[in-house]
C-alpha cells in the first residue's frame, strides 16, 4: 500500500505522553520489574509460567470452537513500514517433463525482525547494557552461529489465556493515533470496560487500530511514530505476572518515552522480565469475533518455528473462542 499525506503521522501534532524518563528512572523501572534467577530453564523465561492447568483453563473458554488468525500476509512490497521485504518465488512450476504427478514448489526467505512481519521475539532478541535476560553477556552467547542462550527453539508452542485490551472499542474511536502511550490507568479500565482480568500465565495482545489506520490512510514509518505501551504499564504487567506481550505495532510506543532509548518496552519485557513479545500482528478479525461473543479472553496458541540459535521466528497466533 502506497503513503499518503494523511498517513503521515507528523501531518499533526504527536499526542503529549508527558515528560521524558531519565536513563536512572528508566534503570530502576527495571531493577522493579527484573525476573532474573528465577526460572528453570532460564531461557524460557515467562512460559515456564504456563502450567499444564493453565492450558486446561485456557481451553474451558473455547465455546463456539471459532478460531482467528493473527498473522499479517507474508509482506514482499517495499513500504515505508517494510524496508527488508520478504521473498516469496516459484522454484518449480512443474513444467519440466517428469513422472506424474507434477510438483509445484516455492522458496520463501524473510529478514523478520521488522514492520512488515508477525513474529515472535525470543528473550535472545533483546539486550540492555550489554546483557540478555537473567543476567546472560549477550557477547558471550550470541554469536555468527546464533544464539546459544534465548534462542527461540527453547521456547516451544504455547497455549495459555489470551487477553484482547481492545482500546479503540473501549474508547469508541477507529484507531489510536500514532504516539498515543497506553498507561497503566488505560489498561485498567479496558480491564473494567471489556469485563476481563489479566492473570499470571496470560497472553496480553494490545489493538491500538493500526491495521485500520494503514487501511484506510496509507503506510507511514512506526519506528517514527506509533501507538503502543508507556513503561508505566509495565510493572502492573509485571505484577499480574503475564507469560506474552503483543499486538498489532511492536508493543513500544514511539516516540520512545525515555531519553537515549528507542524500545524500552522491549527491554523491559524481554530483558528484565523474560516475556517474548509478538509483533506486527492483525487483530481487526479478533476485535469483530470478541465483540459478537461479548467476550475478550480467548484460548491462545503460539506455535513459533523450531529454529536452533534463532532470535525469534515468524509465526501465525490463533485464538480460539
Amino acid at each position: 500500500m502506497t503513503s499518503s499525506p494523511q498517513a503521515s503521522p507528523h501531518s499533526a501534532s504527536l499526542p503529549d505522553n508527558g515528560p521524558p524518563l531519565s536513563r536512572e528512572e528508566f534503570d530502576a523501572l527495571f531493577e522493579a520489574v527484573r525476573a532474573w534467577n528465577r526460572w528453570t530453564p532460564a531461557d524460557r523465561g515467562a512460559w515456564n509460567r504456563v502450567t499444564p492447568d493453565h492450558v486446561r483453563r485456557a481451553a474451558a473458554l473455547v465455546r463456539t470452537g471459532t478460531t482467528v488468525p493473527m498473522a499479517l500476509p507474508w509482506n514482499t512490497v517495499p513500504g515505508p513500514d517494510n524496508g527488508k521485504p520478504a521473498l516469496h518465488y516459484m522454484s518449480d512450476l512443474g513444467d519440466v517433463e517428469a513422472p506424474e504427478p507434477s510438483c509445484h514448489k516455492d522458496f520463501i526467505a524473510v529478514d523478520y525482525h521488522g514492520k512488515g512481519v508477525s513474529h515472535l521475539d525470543a528473550l535472545s532478541h533483546i539486550a540492555y547494557r550489554g546483557q540478555l535476560f537473567d543476567g546472560r553477556t549477550a557477547r558471550d552467547v550470541v554469536d555468527a552461529a546464533g544464539a546459544h542462550f534465548g534462542a527461540v527453539s527453547a521456547l516451544g508452542p504455547l497455549v495459555t489465556k489470551g487477553v484482547l485490551l481492545d482500546l479503540p472499542a473501549v474508547l469508541g474511536t477507529d484507531w489510536l493515533e500514532p504516539g498515543r502511550a497506553v498507561h497503566a490507568e488505560d489498561v485498567l479500565a479496558a480491564e473494567k470496560a471489556l469485563g476481563v482480568t489479566i492473570d499470571e500465565g496470560d497472553a496480553v495482545l494490545l489493538r491500538s487500530g493500526h491495521v485500520r489506520r494503514r487501511a484506510e490512510l496509507g503506510a507511514w514509518n512506526p519506528d517514527a511514530a506509533s501507538a503502543g505501551f508507556h513503561v508505566d504499564a509495565m510493572p502492573l504487567l509485571a505484577e499480574r505476572g503475564i507469560a506474552l506481550l503483543g499486538g498489532d505495532g511492536d508493543s513500544d510506543v514511539r516516540p520512545s518515552p525515555v531519553e537515549g532509548l528507542h524500545s524500552p518496552v522491549h527491554a523491559l519485557a524481554i530483558t528484565a522480565m523474560g516475556v517474548p513479545l509478538l509483533d506486527n500482528l492483525d487483530p481487526e478479525a479478533l476485535s469483530a469475533a470478541c465483540a459478537q461473543a461479548g467476550r475478550y479472553a480467548f484460548m491462545m496458541v503460539v506455535a513459533p518455528l523450531n529454529i536452533p540459535g534463532g532470535t525469534g521466528s515468524p509465526v501465525n497466533p490463533v485464538a480460539v473462542l
